[in-house]
């Protein structure tokens, strides 16, 4: 599951994922262990009970084999509705499970908003929904209980008027009908267990044929068909007219063309919605291209292993996210081989060893081994941001994307993480996203996007010079921060 795309988590609920995940195993082994035991019961206990019947007089075995013939017809009528509902009940399930675990998630957000009693009326939509699964396949059980029942009731009936008829003519001796009345009894507790482990049979197949709506769904974005590894020497990137969308007419990114030298910094400018982070997923390999290439020291990124691809960038994120795991393990993903005075480098290095020193968690754990929380809940957004910071220095990769790195951070915290992000871009190829004009002025090169095209490229001092998009923003931005100075005064 891990590797689906990551549009396949977008259209999903976490929680829903987790739960058919988890669900699946334990539901084929019980349908697989429910199914060897019903088949054996019905072999033996049928074989044997028509064999001794019949060895007695052929006529006892009638209701036996008419019964048999009864209940085949019964399962093949029963079972395939029983499927579908199990399936239906457990679909219901994971939608509530998804619904519960989606209002945990955000529990911030629901807490904020004072939004309890809506997260309360959407839950139990979905409770409603999965009670009302219940109960369709919990009657449709009973039915088949009943007619089971029926059944039975025939079968002992029609054994024992068999049994005695052929007793009053003779035929038979008082053993057979010793033997045959306890037979159709046995017959008829035996298949009152068969149908309990046919419903748990079919209740767990439903299970499972949910469970493979995620489980089996082909990879959205697989590697291509003898996909080789990405070897990264120079750090070269070029764009060739890529054209993307995310499937829409009007697309995102169009004919765009980009050249990125080796050890260059490049800043991508532009209002939301210009296309900046779409361009970064691309090079990234969440998406396929809808036309055009990228290239990285002339390898088409089509052609390479999504892994091998994402080994050689290093991304801090804006909207950063850690694993509910200790600081070192989420320092440590970066390079999990790295040793324990790497990791604390790396942390000094991202300004976080001084705030790391004095965290504990709510096990006891200090420092490098306090856990953070789910998603890093129990750090600042700052804090987060540092962590992330230091494992991406400890990745140490030859490209470097920087989506609003510093924008959760204090102005003197900022400053101090610069000159480290400074000393960090040495030599690499870097792409940085940032909407505060001023964090990327010292790059190489600005490219200014708007509506997915390339509308202006040069440094700083050559836009201003040139007086057009990029010249309006930076007017636009430094006016603000001087009223917000003067109204500071």
């Amino acid at each position: 599951m891990v590797r689906q795309s990551w549009s396949f988590f977008q259209n999903d609920f976490a929680g829903r994922i987790a739960n058919r995940v988890m669900q699946v195993g334990p539901a084929l082994r019980e349908s697989m262990v429910s199914a060897t035991n019903a088949v054996w019961y019905i072999i033996v206990y049928g074989g044997s009970a028509i064999a001794l019947m019949a060895n007695s007089d052929w006529r006892l075995a009638i209701p036996l084999v008419v019964w048999f013939a009864a209940y085949a017809v019964a399962l093949r009528l029963y079972v395939p509705v029983m499927r579908d509902r199990s399936r239906t009940m457990s679909e219901m399930r994971s939608a509530l499970t998804g619904r519960v675990v989606d209002s945990y998630t955000n529990i911030l957000t629901v807490k904020l908003f004072a939004r309890a009693l809506d997260e309360d009326a959407h839950v139990a939509e979905a409770v409603d929904d999965h009670t009302a699964a219940f109960r369709r396949q919990l009657r449709l059980i009973t039915i088949f209980t009943v007619t089971l029942a029926t059944l039975n009731a025939c079968l002992m009936v029609g054994t024992g008027s068999i049994a005695i008829w052929l007793l009053m003519r003779g035929a038979i001796r008082v053993g057979a009908v010793a033997t045959a009345l306890p037979l159709a009894w046995q017959i008829s507790s035996a298949a009152g267990w068969v149908a309990q482990n046919v419903t748990a049979i079919f209740e767990n197949v439903g299970v499972v044929q949910d469970g493979m709506r995620s489980i089996a769904v082909k990879r959205q974005h697989a590697d291509a068909p003898n996909a080789a590894e990405l070897r990264v020497g120079r750090g070269a990137i070029r764009f060739e007219h890529v054209h993307f969308g995310y499937g829409t007419a009007r697309g995102v990114l169009h004919d765009l063309d980009l050249d990125i030298r080796p050890g260059e910094r490049i800043g991508l400018i532009g209002t939301s919605g210009a296309g900046k982070s779409t361009l970064v997923n691309l090079l990234l390999g969440f998406y396929a291209l809808e036309r055009g290439r990228i290239l990285i020291d002339g390898q088409d990124i089509a052609g390479v292993t999504q892994e091998s691809l994402r080994r050689q960038i290093a991304m801090v994120t804006q909207d950063t996210s850690l694993l509910h795991r200790s600081v070192a393990a989420n320092i440590r993903y970066g390079r999990p081989e790295a040793s324990d005075a790497e990791v604390l480098d790396a942390a000094r290095r991202a300004h976080a060893a001084d705030f790391i020193a004095n965290l504990e968690d709510w096990n006891g754990r200090r420092g490098m081994e306090a856990h953070v929380g789910e998603r890093g809940v129990k750090l600042s957004g700052g804090q987060r941001q540092r962590v992330a910071i230091a494992r991406v220095i400890l990745k140490n990769a030859p490209i470097l994307v920087l989506d609003e790195a510093t924008s959760a951070l204090d102005s003197e915290v900022e400053n101090a993480i610069q000159e480290q992000l400074d000393g960090l871009m040495e030599g690499r190829t870097v792409i940085a996203i940032a909407h505060r004009l001023s964090t990327i002025v010292r790059m190489d090169r600005l490219v200014v996007l708007d509506r997915g095209r390339i509308v202006e490229q040069g440094t700083h001092g050559e836009l201003l010079a040139a007086d057009g998009a990029y010249a309006g923003l930076w007017r636009r931005q430094s006016a603000g921060l001087q009223s917000a100075h003067v109204l500071d005064t």
